[in-house]
């Protein structure tokens, strides 16, 4: 067994981490090159390439199970809206709003990603792009839109849930109970379904077709409906957060506005103070309603355990909404320093070692879908309206309201995500230190090994093919060499993921919300790695194949 050193993304070339790797004796007794994990002869290459096809043939087949049965729940009525509303409601609303999480999922990466590019470029082939850019690139509507789109994002897998999640009771198609229970009971069914089709599917596509994706009036409406939502001051808590990290830290928050007036300062803090009401009485409503049994959470859970899961998973969602952002922050530090702090060190160590890194980022887009799921699961409120039932006595209307679960969204996208970004950027070095991180992180690699979503890259394919989307060098030229000399990422290699922690964690580390920013742009980039690879480029399989003969 031989000990090979590759670089770890840090303060220069020559940081390094250690991994070990069995080697073919060539590499000793002749003096030739060690080999990594990419494949280097006709054998490697076949069998990279088998294991890859039956990952989508399978992935492809459980989404296709996925939806018909989520599909027959809905008609069968046995999901909240089918059975409140027409099953045709409940439909179309479900497939509307997987169209729309798709959306803002991979217009979010194409927003940031189009930054360093003069919008002058774009403006007459694609003027709807264009004008979704100089909406969102004013000022600092970008850090208001991702705030406002954090939230929506949450709460449309709410909404999702309530139009095709089912009791533990359902079944359809004449289906064995456990199969029942695994895929519609414990929702695998809507999480697969909501995975490939509103999100790593659309974030592949975005990935290099930036300018085509956000190209339609739908974003440019969809941004509008983000910068609303953070203009409505229902999020204006975490600047709380904010503002006092920046205290701590001594940093000051960065704006690329003037200072507020005094009527502006006033606006602002009386909308901090509402969001801060608003969220004490979303807690207030939702712990109620789940020590009185009064929510979707499964029956057969006791209210007091209801409680216990649901903070549990809104700390585990926090700390993975906060690892991307403290992986890059950490590995950016001095080595002597970082390795001090040697569990910090492992898990960089261990994210960044070869192709883990993009790994990493779809293990962990699955779990944060999986916990999204269970929490809509727990706080989305079933209180039957008109039977003297309703929480704190409120309303009829007011109960309706609750149970639209948007609740629950205000309390997971303020407390399970934005204020762990923060907290994560201020103190990368803490954060990483928490060796439950290294077991998620562990987690999440299996998990992308399954090739459970391996579907997402062939559907993005399909996609662009259909549709006709182009990449944005046939338009505005090479973005990455912009995208390096504007915010510092570097263009396309085997490692570009390596590289491009390095390049954002400069802005990752700021204690301000800008910081979601970058980790957007980052998780953009890997994308644009996986979807130049040769798990999905079939053809350059073949094209290759000759070669290595």
């Amino acid at each position: 067994m031989e000990t090979e050193s590759t670089k770890l993304v840090g303060s220069t070339d020559d940081d390094v981490v250690e991994k070990v790797r069995y080697q073919t004796d060539d590499v000793y007794f002749e003096d030739k090159e060690k080999q990594t994990w990419e494949p280097v002869n006709k054998s490697d290459e076949d069998i990279n390439m088998t294991s890859t096809i039956v990952k989508y043939i399978y992935s492809l087949a459980l989404l296709i199970f996925s939806v018909t049965m989520v599909m027959s729940a809905i008609f069968s009525e046995q999901t909240k809206i089918s059975i409140s509303a027409h099953p045709v409601t409940a439909l179309v609303i479900f497939w509307f709003l997987i169209i729309w999480l798709a959306t803002v999922e991979g217009g979010q990466g194409a927003l940031v990603g189009i930054q360093p590019v003069a919008s002058s470029k774009y403006a007459v082939t694609h003027t709807k792009a264009y004008k979704c850019t100089n909406l969102a690139h004013k000022g600092d509507n970008m850090e208001r839109f991702i705030v406002g789109r954090q939230f929506l994002v949450v709460l449309i897998i709410f909404v999702t849930n309530m139009c095709g999640g089912t009791g533990a009771d359902a079944t359809v198609l004449g289906l064995p109970a456990s199969v029942n229970n695994i895929f519609l009971g414990m929702g695998l069914a809507m999480i697969l379904a909501t995975v490939m089709l509103g999100q790593l599917t659309a974030q592949v596509v975005a990935a290099n077709c930036m300018l085509d994706f956000i190209n339609n009036y739908f974003m440019l409406f969809s941004i509008y409906v983000s910068l609303g939502i953070e203009l409505s001051g229902l999020l204006h808590s975490v600047y709380v957060v904010q503002i006092f990290f920046s205290k701590v830290t001594g940093h000051p928050i960065e704006s690329k506005e003037p200072p507020r007036s005094m009527l502006q300062n006033v606006a602002f803090w009386f909308r901090v103070l509402f969001s801060t009401v608003i969220l004490g009485f979303a807690f207030a409503v939702t712990i109620a309603a789940l020590f009185q049994g009064k929510t979707t959470m499964w029956s057969s859970v006791p209210p007091g355990a209801s409680v216990a899961i649901f903070v549990i998973l809104m700390c585990f969602v926090g700390l993975m909404e906060g690892m991307q952002i403290a992986l890059f922050a950490v590995v950016n530090l001095p080595e002597e320093t970082l390795n001090k702090a040697k569990i910090a060190a492992a898990n960089c160590k261990l994210t960044f070692a070869e192709n883990n890194f993009a790994a990493f980022l779809i293990g962990r887009q699955v779990l944060v879908t999986v916990c999204m799921f269970i929490i809509a699961q727990i706080t989305t409120l079933n209180v039957v309206v008109g039977k003297g039932e309703n929480i704190f006595n409120v309303s009829d209307g007011l109960q309706n309201f609750f149970n639209t679960g948007l609740l629950g969204a205000i309390i997971t996208t303020i407390v399970a995500s934005l204020a762990w970004r923060i907290v994560a950027a201020t103190f990368p070095l803490k954060f990483m230190s928490n060796p439950l991180i290294y077991l998620i992180i562990r987690f999440c690699l299996i998990l992308e090994k399954t090739g459970i979503c391996s579907a997402s890259w062939l559907l993005a394919l399909m996609q662009k093919e259909i549709v006709n989307f182009q990449p944005d060098e046939t338009f505005v030229g090479d973005v990455d060499e912009m995208e390096e000399e504007d915010i510092g990422i570097s263009s396309f290699n085997p490692r570009a993921s390596l590289l491009a922690s390095r390049r954002t964690s400069q802005i990752l580390a700021k204690p301000d919300l800008t910081n979601l920013r970058a980790s957007l742009l980052a998780s953009r980039r890997t994308s644009q790695i996986l979807a130049q690879s040769d798990l999905v480029n079939l053809q350059a399989y073949f094209d290759h194949h000759e070669d290595l003969e």
